[in-house]
């Protein structure tokens, strides 16, 4: 049977890429110490792997697809087709940051203070790279590990990654500069979107979990009004298109529902039923294809 090699990226992305995969409707389950989780299609096999290495291994023509971070497809250098930005991270739905920090006594407060500077990093190639395009020459060495702990005493600054700054914070370090900024990517391999099953299947993957990411932050709203208030309600809901409006058993009645930012639902259904909606229910969604 024909199969598509998926690499999904073991760590801190873990547990958020299989929930999303979920949503999209693929359920895939991860047995103790196996490396090649269930996933019921099977059309698919799984491989779990860091995500560092995904970019390399998509490349080679081991993996048909995988979800890598921006960041390691940059540092990788890796000839592999972006199909689709997929923005979610380990704590929520925003990027990440590549970010410079030093210590919050230190005297360095620019790029150009990084002068003759040491800094530590796992993203060598992209500080590198960064550091070229400002003019600086500094000396840039890869970190295993631990790499908030080691300025004042080993090096001068570090490129980390971070989502909110917390840990930075927690570690006395300021941040001076963003290097850059990254999501999980699906990404694939340039001979496998030749071969037409495997386009039509990567593709098709892509729109799906397109779809559960819009759904992700958006919810469902259903209300009953009486037609006569309806000017009152359609203004206060957003909408895809319009809002879909139904007639009731009870006459001059009508359910009217739409798909709105779960945010905004707090701030609306106060308003909502002082215009007179009744029954309103909020209700999760999983995917939405426009």
């Amino acid at each position: 049977m024909r199969k598509l090699k998926l690499g999904l990226p073991a760590g801190s992305l873990q547990k958020p890429t299989i929930e999303m995969f979920k949503k999209a409707g693929f359920n895939i389950h991860v047995g103790d110490r196996s490396y090649f989780p269930y996933i019921d299609d099977e059309e698919i096999e799984c491989i779990l792997i860091r995500a560092q290495e995904i970019p390399r291994y998509t490349q080679s023509g081991i993996l048909d697809i995988g979800i890598s971070g921006k960041d390691w497809i940059t540092e990788t250098g890796a000839d592999v087709v972006e199909i689709t930005d997929l923005t979610y991270s380990k704590q929520g739905l925003g990027p990440i940051k590549l970010v410079l920090a030093v210590p919050g006594e230190s005297e360095i407060n620019s790029v150009q203070d990084l002068q003759g500077k040491k800094i530590a990093t796992e993203l060598v190639e992209v500080t590198k790279k960064f550091l070229e395009e400002n003019n600086i020459e500094a000396a840039v060495e890869f970190s295993w590990g631990a790499t908030e702990v080691k300025p004042p005493a080993l090096v001068d600054a570090i490129a980390e990654l971070t989502e909110t700054g917390r840990s930075l914070k927690a570690n006395n370090l300021r941040i001076i500069a963003t290097i850059l900024t990254s999501t999980p990517r699906l990404i694939a391999n340039k001979d496998s979107c030749l071969v037409e099953w495997k386009k039509n299947k990567i593709d098709h993957i892509s729109m799906l979990l397109q779809a559960a990411l819009m759904a992700e932050q958006k919810v469902g709203l259903k209300m009953n009004i009486h037609k006569e208030k309806l000017p009152l309600i359609l203004p206060l809901l957003p909408a895809l298109r319009k809002p879909t409006i139904s007639p009731l058993d009870e006459e001059g009645w009508v359910a009217v529902e739409t798909v709105i930012d779960e945010k905004k639902v707090r701030e609306l259904v106060n308003k909502l039923k002082q215009a007179g909606a009744e029954g309103i229910i909020e209700y999760a969604l999983n995917k939405i294809i426009p």
